[in-house]
Protein backbone atom coordinates (compact mmCIF):
# COMPACT_ATOMS: atom_id res chain seq x y z
CA UNK A 1 0.00 0.00 0.00
CA UNK A 2 1.26 3.47 -0.82
CA UNK A 3 0.49 5.98 1.92
CA UNK A 4 -1.63 8.77 0.54
CA UNK A 5 -1.97 12.31 1.82
CA UNK A 6 -5.74 12.40 1.89
CA UNK A 7 -7.68 10.27 4.36
CA UNK A 8 -10.21 9.01 1.83
CA UNK A 9 -7.52 7.73 -0.52
CA UNK A 10 -5.56 6.07 2.26
CA UNK A 11 -8.65 4.32 3.63
CA UNK A 12 -9.65 3.23 0.14
CA UNK A 13 -6.19 1.68 -0.36
CA UNK A 14 -6.61 -0.33 2.84
CA UNK A 15 -10.04 -1.56 1.78
CA UNK A 16 -8.93 -2.49 -1.72
CA UNK A 17 -6.02 -4.72 -0.85
CA UNK A 18 -6.16 -8.37 0.19
CA UNK A 19 -5.03 -9.05 3.75
CA UNK A 20 -3.43 -12.45 4.22
CA UNK A 21 -1.46 -14.61 6.63
CA UNK A 22 1.69 -16.03 5.05
CA UNK A 23 2.92 -19.62 5.21
CA UNK A 24 5.95 -20.59 3.20
CA UNK A 25 5.98 -17.11 1.73
CA UNK A 26 2.52 -17.48 0.24
CA UNK A 27 -0.99 -16.60 1.43
CA UNK A 28 -2.40 -19.30 3.70
CA UNK A 29 -5.80 -20.58 2.63
CA UNK A 30 -7.92 -20.06 5.74
CA UNK A 31 -11.38 -21.33 6.51
CA UNK A 32 -12.66 -18.08 8.00
CA UNK A 33 -12.23 -14.32 7.99
CA UNK A 34 -13.54 -11.55 10.21
CA UNK A 35 -14.22 -7.85 9.80
CA UNK A 36 -11.94 -5.13 11.17
CA UNK A 37 -13.60 -1.84 12.08
CA UNK A 38 -12.51 1.72 11.38
CA UNK A 39 -12.78 3.37 14.82
CA UNK A 40 -13.16 6.81 13.25
CA UNK A 41 -16.43 5.78 11.57
CA UNK A 42 -17.53 2.50 13.14
CA UNK A 43 -17.70 1.03 9.62
CA UNK A 44 -15.96 -2.10 8.31
CA UNK A 45 -12.45 -1.32 7.15
CA UNK A 46 -11.15 -4.71 6.00
CA UNK A 47 -11.55 -8.45 6.35
CA UNK A 48 -8.61 -10.48 7.65
CA UNK A 49 -7.90 -14.18 8.24
CA UNK A 50 -9.47 -15.67 11.36
CA UNK A 51 -6.96 -18.46 11.90
CA UNK A 52 -8.37 -21.68 13.29
CA UNK A 53 -6.51 -23.91 15.78
CA UNK A 54 -5.61 -26.21 12.90
CA UNK A 55 -4.14 -23.31 10.93
CA UNK A 56 -2.24 -22.10 14.00
CA UNK A 57 -0.79 -25.58 14.36
CA UNK A 58 0.49 -25.52 10.78
CA UNK A 59 2.09 -22.11 11.27
CA UNK A 60 3.83 -23.13 14.50
CA UNK A 61 5.20 -26.36 13.06
CA UNK A 62 6.63 -24.63 10.02
CA UNK A 63 8.15 -21.95 12.27
CA UNK A 64 9.83 -24.71 14.30
CA UNK A 65 11.52 -25.96 11.13
CA UNK A 66 12.72 -22.46 10.25
CA UNK A 67 14.12 -21.96 13.75
CA UNK A 68 16.73 -24.73 13.67
CA UNK A 69 19.15 -23.20 11.12
CA UNK A 70 18.52 -19.74 12.59
CA UNK A 71 19.62 -20.91 16.05
CA UNK A 72 22.88 -22.26 14.61
CA UNK A 73 23.92 -18.83 13.34
CA UNK A 74 26.31 -16.86 15.57
CA UNK A 75 24.48 -14.34 17.74
CA UNK A 76 26.12 -11.39 16.00
CA UNK A 77 24.99 -12.70 12.62
CA UNK A 78 21.41 -12.94 13.88
CA UNK A 79 21.79 -9.43 15.26
CA UNK A 80 22.91 -8.19 11.86
CA UNK A 81 19.70 -9.48 10.29
CA UNK A 82 17.65 -7.81 13.00
CA UNK A 83 19.41 -4.50 12.27
CA UNK A 84 18.64 -4.96 8.58
CA UNK A 85 14.97 -5.42 9.44
CA UNK A 86 15.02 -2.24 11.54
CA UNK A 87 16.27 -0.29 8.54
CA UNK A 88 13.58 -1.79 6.32
CA UNK A 89 10.92 -0.70 8.80
CA UNK A 90 12.27 2.84 8.79
CA UNK A 91 12.10 2.86 5.00
CA UNK A 92 8.39 2.00 5.24
CA UNK A 93 7.58 4.44 8.06
CA UNK A 94 4.86 6.37 6.24
CA UNK A 95 3.07 3.26 5.05
CA UNK A 96 3.11 1.50 8.42
CA UNK A 97 2.21 4.64 10.38
CA UNK A 98 -0.71 5.34 8.06
CA UNK A 99 -1.99 1.79 8.53
CA UNK A 100 -1.93 2.19 12.31
CA UNK A 101 -3.52 5.65 12.21
CA UNK A 102 -6.42 4.24 10.20
CA UNK A 103 -6.72 0.88 11.94
CA UNK A 104 -6.27 2.07 15.53
CA UNK A 105 -7.46 5.69 15.28
CA UNK A 106 -4.31 7.31 16.66
CA UNK A 107 -2.80 10.52 15.22
CA UNK A 108 -0.46 9.94 12.29
CA UNK A 109 2.55 11.78 13.82
CA UNK A 110 2.36 9.53 16.89
CA UNK A 111 2.28 6.41 14.75
CA UNK A 112 5.33 7.62 12.82
CA UNK A 113 7.15 7.86 16.14
CA UNK A 114 6.01 4.32 16.98
CA UNK A 115 7.72 2.95 13.87
CA UNK A 116 10.93 4.67 14.87
CA UNK A 117 10.65 3.34 18.42
CA UNK A 118 10.16 -0.20 17.14
CA UNK A 119 13.27 0.10 14.98
CA UNK A 120 15.20 1.41 17.99
CA UNK A 121 14.17 -1.59 20.10
CA UNK A 122 15.26 -3.95 17.32
CA UNK A 123 18.65 -2.22 17.26
CA UNK A 124 18.89 -2.27 21.06
CA UNK A 125 18.44 -6.04 21.18
CA UNK A 126 20.98 -6.44 18.39
CA UNK A 127 23.46 -4.42 20.46
CA UNK A 128 22.93 -6.83 23.38
CA UNK A 129 23.67 -9.96 21.31
CA UNK A 130 26.97 -10.68 23.06
CA UNK A 131 25.17 -10.80 26.42
CA UNK A 132 23.97 -14.23 25.31
CA UNK A 133 27.30 -15.74 26.38
CA UNK A 134 27.57 -18.13 29.31
CA UNK A 135 29.95 -18.37 32.28
CA UNK A 136 32.67 -20.61 33.64
CA UNK A 137 32.65 -21.79 37.27
CA UNK A 138 35.85 -22.58 39.24
CA UNK A 139 34.24 -25.32 41.32
CA UNK A 140 36.82 -28.11 40.97
CA UNK A 141 39.67 -29.27 38.81
CA UNK A 142 37.11 -30.09 36.12
CA UNK A 143 35.69 -27.67 33.55
CA UNK A 144 32.29 -26.24 34.49
CA UNK A 145 30.51 -23.84 32.17
CA UNK A 146 27.05 -22.66 31.17
CA UNK A 147 25.53 -21.74 27.82
CA UNK A 148 22.32 -19.96 26.85
CA UNK A 149 20.04 -21.69 24.37
CA UNK A 150 16.79 -20.56 22.70
CA UNK A 151 13.43 -22.07 23.57
CA UNK A 152 12.55 -22.84 19.94
CA UNK A 153 9.24 -21.24 19.01
CA UNK A 154 8.09 -18.21 20.99
CA UNK A 155 4.47 -17.05 21.03
CA UNK A 156 3.98 -13.30 21.32
CA UNK A 157 0.51 -11.80 21.78
CA UNK A 158 0.31 -8.01 21.55
CA UNK A 159 -2.38 -5.35 22.21
CA UNK A 160 -4.14 -2.84 19.99
CA UNK A 161 -2.79 0.39 21.47
CA UNK A 162 0.60 0.41 19.68
CA UNK A 163 0.08 -2.11 16.87
CA UNK A 164 3.29 -1.83 14.85
CA UNK A 165 5.46 -0.81 17.79
CA UNK A 166 4.55 -3.92 19.74
CA UNK A 167 4.50 -6.22 16.70
CA UNK A 168 7.99 -5.22 15.54
CA UNK A 169 9.59 -4.28 18.83
CA UNK A 170 8.55 -7.44 20.63
CA UNK A 171 9.97 -9.89 18.09
CA UNK A 172 13.46 -8.41 18.60
CA UNK A 173 14.55 -10.22 21.76
CA UNK A 174 13.25 -13.67 20.75
CA UNK A 175 14.90 -13.45 17.33
CA UNK A 176 18.29 -12.26 18.58
CA UNK A 177 18.18 -15.05 21.17
CA UNK A 178 17.80 -17.62 18.37
CA UNK A 179 14.09 -18.37 18.50
CA UNK A 180 11.43 -18.36 15.83
CA UNK A 181 8.45 -16.12 16.63
CA UNK A 182 4.75 -16.64 15.99
CA UNK A 183 3.09 -13.30 16.64
CA UNK A 184 -0.64 -13.04 17.27
CA UNK A 185 -1.89 -9.62 16.14
CA UNK A 186 -4.52 -7.72 18.14
CA UNK A 187 -8.09 -8.61 17.20
CA UNK A 188 -8.92 -4.94 16.55
CA UNK A 189 -5.71 -3.79 14.80
CA UNK A 190 -4.09 -6.57 12.76
CA UNK A 191 -3.21 -4.67 9.57
CA UNK A 192 0.28 -3.31 10.25
CA UNK A 193 1.32 -6.65 11.74
CA UNK A 194 0.22 -8.52 8.62
CA UNK A 195 2.10 -6.05 6.44
CA UNK A 196 5.13 -6.35 8.72
CA UNK A 197 5.19 -10.10 8.10
CA UNK A 198 5.67 -9.44 4.39
CA UNK A 199 8.63 -7.17 5.15
CA UNK A 200 10.10 -9.63 7.65
CA UNK A 201 10.07 -12.39 5.04
CA UNK A 202 12.31 -10.23 2.85
CA UNK A 203 14.98 -10.21 5.56
CA UNK A 204 14.58 -13.45 7.50
CA UNK A 205 13.05 -15.65 4.84
CA UNK A 206 9.63 -17.28 5.20
CA UNK A 207 8.23 -18.57 8.48
CA UNK A 208 10.94 -17.56 10.99
CA UNK A 209 8.85 -14.54 11.96
CA UNK A 210 5.28 -15.68 11.39
CA UNK A 211 2.33 -13.38 11.98
CA UNK A 212 -1.23 -14.61 12.33
CA UNK A 213 -4.51 -12.80 12.76
CA UNK A 214 -7.54 -14.24 14.43
CA UNK A 215 -9.87 -13.72 17.30
CA UNK A 216 -8.19 -14.53 20.58
CA UNK A 217 -10.84 -16.93 21.80
CA UNK A 218 -9.58 -19.61 19.45
CA UNK A 219 -6.39 -18.51 17.63
CA UNK A 220 -4.71 -17.01 20.70
CA UNK A 221 -5.73 -19.97 22.84
CA UNK A 222 -4.35 -22.39 20.25
CA UNK A 223 -1.02 -20.57 20.24
CA UNK A 224 -0.76 -20.55 24.04
CA UNK A 225 -1.59 -24.25 24.31
CA UNK A 226 0.57 -25.47 21.43
CA UNK A 227 3.11 -28.07 22.63
CA UNK A 228 5.96 -26.54 20.59
CA UNK A 229 5.44 -23.10 22.14
CA UNK A 230 7.19 -23.21 25.52
CA UNK A 231 7.82 -19.48 25.89
CA UNK A 232 4.98 -16.93 25.74
CA UNK A 233 5.08 -13.15 26.03
CA UNK A 234 1.77 -11.32 26.46
CA UNK A 235 0.83 -7.64 26.73
CA UNK A 236 -2.76 -6.82 27.58
CA UNK A 237 -5.36 -6.88 30.33
CA UNK A 238 -4.90 -8.54 33.71
CA UNK A 239 -7.94 -10.76 33.13
CA UNK A 240 -6.55 -12.08 29.86
CA UNK A 241 -3.10 -12.48 31.41
CA UNK A 242 -4.51 -14.73 34.14
CA UNK A 243 -6.42 -16.70 31.51
CA UNK A 244 -3.20 -17.23 29.54
CA UNK A 245 -1.45 -18.44 32.69
CA UNK A 246 -4.20 -21.00 33.26
CA UNK A 247 -4.29 -22.16 29.64
CA UNK A 248 -0.51 -22.47 29.49
CA UNK A 249 -0.36 -24.42 32.75
CA UNK A 250 -3.05 -26.83 31.59
CA UNK A 251 -1.19 -27.52 28.35
CA UNK A 252 2.35 -27.92 29.71
CA UNK A 253 5.19 -26.34 31.65
CA UNK A 254 5.78 -22.96 29.99
CA UNK A 255 7.53 -19.70 30.75
CA UNK A 256 4.94 -16.92 30.56
CA UNK A 257 5.82 -13.24 30.93
CA UNK A 258 3.05 -10.68 31.28
CA UNK A 259 2.85 -6.92 30.95
CA UNK A 260 -0.65 -6.09 32.15
CA UNK A 261 -2.82 -3.19 33.23
CA UNK A 262 -2.25 -0.23 35.49
CA UNK A 263 -4.01 2.40 37.56
CA UNK A 264 -0.90 4.47 37.92
CA UNK A 265 -0.41 7.35 40.34
CA UNK A 266 1.40 10.63 39.64
CA UNK A 267 2.08 12.42 42.94
CA UNK A 268 2.73 16.17 43.06
CA UNK A 269 4.28 17.64 46.24
CA UNK A 270 4.12 21.35 47.19
CA UNK A 271 7.81 21.99 46.44
CA UNK A 272 7.55 20.75 42.83
CA UNK A 273 7.74 22.92 39.72
CA UNK A 274 3.96 23.13 39.51
CA UNK A 275 3.70 24.28 35.89
CA UNK A 276 5.93 21.45 34.68
CA UNK A 277 4.09 18.97 36.90
CA UNK A 278 0.75 19.98 35.36
CA UNK A 279 2.15 19.47 31.87
CA UNK A 280 3.56 16.11 32.95
CA UNK A 281 0.17 15.05 34.27
CA UNK A 282 -1.45 15.71 30.89
CA UNK A 283 1.43 14.13 28.98
CA UNK A 284 1.43 11.11 31.28
CA UNK A 285 -2.21 10.37 30.51
CA UNK A 286 -1.34 9.74 26.83
CA UNK A 287 -4.38 11.68 25.64
CA UNK A 288 -2.65 12.69 22.42
CA UNK A 289 -0.83 9.39 21.91
CA UNK A 290 -3.46 6.68 22.39
CA UNK A 291 -6.59 8.50 23.63
CA UNK A 292 -5.60 7.38 27.12
CA UNK A 293 -5.56 3.72 26.09
CA UNK A 294 -2.21 2.84 27.62
CA UNK A 295 -1.44 0.55 30.54
CA UNK A 296 1.35 2.90 31.64
CA UNK A 297 -0.77 6.06 31.71
CA UNK A 298 -0.63 7.95 35.00
CA UNK A 299 -4.41 7.99 35.21
CA UNK A 300 -4.54 8.96 38.91
CA UNK A 301 -3.25 12.43 39.67
CA UNK A 302 -2.56 12.88 43.39
CA UNK A 303 -2.18 16.52 44.42
CA UNK A 304 -1.15 17.87 47.80
CA UNK A 305 -4.14 19.81 49.12
CA UNK A 306 -2.14 23.05 49.41
CA UNK A 307 -1.42 23.25 45.68
CA UNK A 308 -4.35 21.24 44.27
CA UNK A 309 -6.35 24.18 42.94
CA UNK A 310 -3.41 25.77 41.14
CA UNK A 311 -2.25 22.56 39.45
CA UNK A 312 -5.73 21.38 38.62
CA UNK A 313 -6.65 24.66 36.95
CA UNK A 314 -3.59 24.32 34.70
CA UNK A 315 -4.34 20.68 33.91
CA UNK A 316 -7.95 21.39 32.99
CA UNK A 317 -6.93 24.28 30.73
CA UNK A 318 -4.47 22.04 28.85
CA UNK A 319 -6.93 19.17 28.52
CA UNK A 320 -9.70 21.39 27.20
CA UNK A 321 -7.30 22.65 24.52
CA UNK A 322 -6.67 19.18 23.06
CA UNK A 323 -8.11 19.04 19.55
CA UNK A 324 -10.03 15.84 18.85
CA UNK A 325 -10.46 14.83 15.21
CA UNK A 326 -9.82 12.27 12.50
CA UNK A 327 -6.39 10.65 12.97
CA UNK A 328 -5.31 11.56 9.43
CA UNK A 329 -6.53 15.14 9.63
CA UNK A 330 -3.81 17.76 9.95
CA UNK A 331 -3.90 19.34 13.37
CA UNK A 332 -5.73 16.49 15.10
CA UNK A 333 -4.17 15.80 18.47
CA UNK A 334 -6.39 12.94 19.60
CA UNK A 335 -8.47 10.40 17.73
CA UNK A 336 -11.23 7.98 18.76
CA UNK A 337 -11.01 5.11 21.19
CA UNK A 338 -10.71 1.71 19.57
CA UNK A 339 -14.31 0.45 19.49
CA UNK A 340 -17.78 0.71 21.00
CA UNK A 341 -16.81 -1.46 23.96
CA UNK A 342 -14.07 0.96 24.96
CA UNK A 343 -16.32 3.93 24.16
CA UNK A 344 -19.06 2.62 26.44
CA UNK A 345 -16.56 1.67 29.14
CA UNK A 346 -15.08 5.17 29.19
CA UNK A 347 -18.43 6.95 29.38
CA UNK A 348 -19.80 4.46 31.92
CA UNK A 349 -16.72 5.05 34.08
CA UNK A 350 -17.41 8.79 34.02
CA UNK A 351 -21.03 8.14 35.01
CA UNK A 352 -20.02 5.79 37.84
CA UNK A 353 -17.42 8.26 39.06
CA UNK A 354 -19.82 11.18 39.15
CA UNK A 355 -22.49 9.05 40.83
CA UNK A 356 -19.93 8.39 43.58
CA UNK A 357 -19.22 12.10 44.05
CA UNK A 358 -16.70 13.10 41.38
CA UNK A 359 -17.06 16.32 39.38
CA UNK A 360 -16.50 16.56 35.63
CA UNK A 361 -14.00 19.40 35.12
CA UNK A 362 -13.31 18.80 31.43
CA UNK A 363 -14.86 16.57 28.79
CA UNK A 364 -17.11 13.87 30.14
CA UNK A 365 -18.91 13.02 26.90
CA UNK A 366 -18.60 13.18 23.16
CA UNK A 367 -16.50 16.08 21.78
CA UNK A 368 -18.21 18.74 19.67
CA UNK A 369 -15.37 18.75 17.10
CA UNK A 370 -16.57 15.53 15.43
CA UNK A 371 -19.80 14.29 13.92
CA UNK A 372 -21.95 11.36 14.96
CA UNK A 373 -19.73 8.63 13.49
CA UNK A 374 -16.89 6.91 15.28
CA UNK A 375 -15.96 6.22 18.86
CA UNK A 376 -14.81 9.65 20.02
CA UNK A 377 -14.64 10.48 23.72
CA UNK A 378 -13.62 13.95 24.86
CA UNK A 379 -10.46 14.06 27.00
CA UNK A 380 -11.86 14.10 30.50
CA UNK A 381 -10.76 15.27 33.94
CA UNK A 382 -12.65 14.15 37.04
CA UNK A 383 -12.04 16.03 40.30
CA UNK A 384 -13.08 15.62 43.90
CA UNK A 385 -12.63 11.86 44.00
CA UNK A 386 -12.38 9.83 47.17
CA UNK A 387 -9.76 7.05 47.02
CA UNK A 388 -12.49 4.39 46.81
CA UNK A 389 -14.40 6.08 43.96
CA UNK A 390 -14.71 3.56 41.09
CA UNK A 391 -12.97 6.01 38.75
CA UNK A 392 -10.01 6.06 41.14
CA UNK A 393 -9.84 2.28 41.50
CA UNK A 394 -10.72 0.62 38.21
CA UNK A 395 -8.57 0.74 35.09
CA UNK A 396 -10.67 2.64 32.54
CA UNK A 397 -8.23 2.41 29.61
CA UNK A 398 -9.68 5.52 28.08
CA UNK A 399 -9.16 9.31 28.12
CA UNK A 400 -10.21 9.86 31.73
CA UNK A 401 -7.88 11.40 34.32
CA UNK A 402 -8.95 11.01 37.95
CA UNK A 403 -7.71 13.65 40.41
CA UNK A 404 -7.40 13.12 44.17
CA UNK A 405 -5.86 15.14 47.01
CA UNK A 406 -3.74 14.13 50.00
CA UNK A 407 -2.55 15.78 53.24
CA UNK A 408 0.99 14.42 53.57
CA UNK A 409 3.56 12.10 52.05
CA UNK A 410 2.40 9.05 53.98
CA UNK A 411 -1.17 9.45 52.77
CA UNK A 412 0.00 9.89 49.18
CA UNK A 413 1.95 6.63 49.33
CA UNK A 414 -0.98 4.83 50.95
CA UNK A 415 -3.41 6.00 48.25
CA UNK A 416 -0.99 5.19 45.43
CA UNK A 417 -0.32 1.67 46.74
CA UNK A 418 -3.98 0.92 47.43
CA UNK A 419 -4.44 -0.21 43.81
CA UNK A 420 -4.18 -3.88 42.88
CA UNK A 421 -1.95 -2.77 40.01
CA UNK A 422 1.70 -1.74 40.09
CA UNK A 423 3.00 -0.87 36.64
CA UNK A 424 4.19 2.77 36.77
CA UNK A 425 4.18 5.71 39.15
CA UNK A 426 5.56 9.23 39.31
CA UNK A 427 6.70 11.72 41.95
CA UNK A 428 7.13 15.45 41.45
CA UNK A 429 9.30 17.10 44.10
CA UNK A 430 12.42 19.26 44.39
CA UNK A 431 13.62 17.32 47.44
CA UNK A 432 16.02 14.63 46.16
CA UNK A 433 15.97 12.73 49.45
CA UNK A 434 12.20 12.59 49.48
CA UNK A 435 12.18 11.60 45.80
CA UNK A 436 14.36 8.55 46.44
CA UNK A 437 12.46 7.64 49.59
CA UNK A 438 9.08 7.75 47.86
CA UNK A 439 10.35 5.93 44.77
CA UNK A 440 11.43 3.11 47.05
CA UNK A 441 8.05 2.97 48.79
CA UNK A 442 5.86 3.01 45.68
CA UNK A 443 4.66 -0.43 44.62
CA UNK A 444 5.40 -0.09 40.93
CA UNK A 445 7.87 -1.57 38.49
CA UNK A 446 8.76 1.72 36.76
CA UNK A 447 8.94 5.07 38.58
CA UNK A 448 9.56 8.55 37.22
CA UNK A 449 10.87 11.39 39.39
CA UNK A 450 9.85 14.72 37.87
CA UNK A 451 8.61 13.04 34.71
CA UNK A 452 5.99 10.72 33.26
CA UNK A 453 5.18 8.35 30.41
CA UNK A 454 8.49 8.52 28.54
CA UNK A 455 10.37 5.24 28.13
CA UNK A 456 14.16 5.07 28.07
CA UNK A 457 15.11 2.12 25.88
CA UNK A 458 17.41 -0.20 27.77
CA UNK A 459 15.81 0.44 31.18
CA UNK A 460 13.78 -2.60 32.36
CA UNK A 461 10.03 -2.03 32.01
CA UNK A 462 7.38 -4.14 33.69
CA UNK A 463 4.99 -4.30 36.61
CA UNK A 464 4.42 -5.81 40.03
CA UNK A 465 1.26 -7.14 41.67
CA UNK A 466 -1.58 -7.45 39.10
CA UNK A 467 0.46 -5.55 36.50
CA UNK A 468 2.46 -8.59 35.51
CA UNK A 469 5.70 -10.56 35.72
CA UNK A 470 8.93 -10.12 33.79
CA UNK A 471 10.79 -7.14 32.36
CA UNK A 472 11.09 -5.87 28.79
CA UNK A 473 12.87 -3.16 26.75
CA UNK A 474 16.26 -4.22 28.18
CA UNK A 475 18.85 -6.98 28.30
CA UNK A 476 16.57 -8.66 30.85
CA UNK A 477 14.05 -9.23 28.07
CA UNK A 478 16.67 -10.72 25.77
CA UNK A 479 17.96 -13.17 28.37
CA UNK A 480 14.41 -14.21 29.27
CA UNK A 481 14.09 -15.80 25.83
CA UNK A 482 16.89 -18.25 26.58
CA UNK A 483 17.34 -21.26 28.85
CA UNK A 484 20.57 -21.91 30.75
CA UNK A 485 22.33 -25.23 30.28
CA UNK A 486 25.18 -26.20 32.64
CA UNK A 487 27.97 -28.50 31.41
CA UNK A 488 30.70 -30.29 33.32
CA UNK A 489 33.70 -31.77 31.49
CA UNK A 490 35.38 -34.28 33.80
CA UNK A 491 39.14 -33.79 33.65
CA UNK A 492 40.19 -35.60 36.81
Amino acid sequence: MTALNDAAGAISAVRDRSWEVLLGGRPLAVAGRYAVEDPATGQTLAEVPDCSPEEVDRIVRVAAEAQRPWARLPARERAGKVREFAELLRAHTEELATLDAIDAGFPLPVMRADVGAAATLLELMAEHALALGGSTYPLSGNLHYSVRQPYGVVGRIVPFNHPLFFAAGKIAAPLVAGNAVVLKTPDQTPLSGLRMAELAAEVFGPDLCAVLSGRGAHSGRALVRHPLVRRIGFIGSADTGRLIQREAAEAGVKYVSLELGGKNALIVLPDADLARAAGSAVFGMNFTATAGQSCGSTSRLLLHESIASEVLENVVEQVRAIRVGHPLEAGSQMGPVIDQRQYDKSLNAVAAGTAAGARVLAGGGRPDTVGDEGWYVAPTVLGGLAPDNPAAVEEIFGPVLSVLTFKDEAEAIEIANRSEYGLTAGVWTADVTRAHRMAGQLEAGYVWVNGSSRHYWGLPFGGVKASGVGREESVDELLSYTETKAVTVVLE
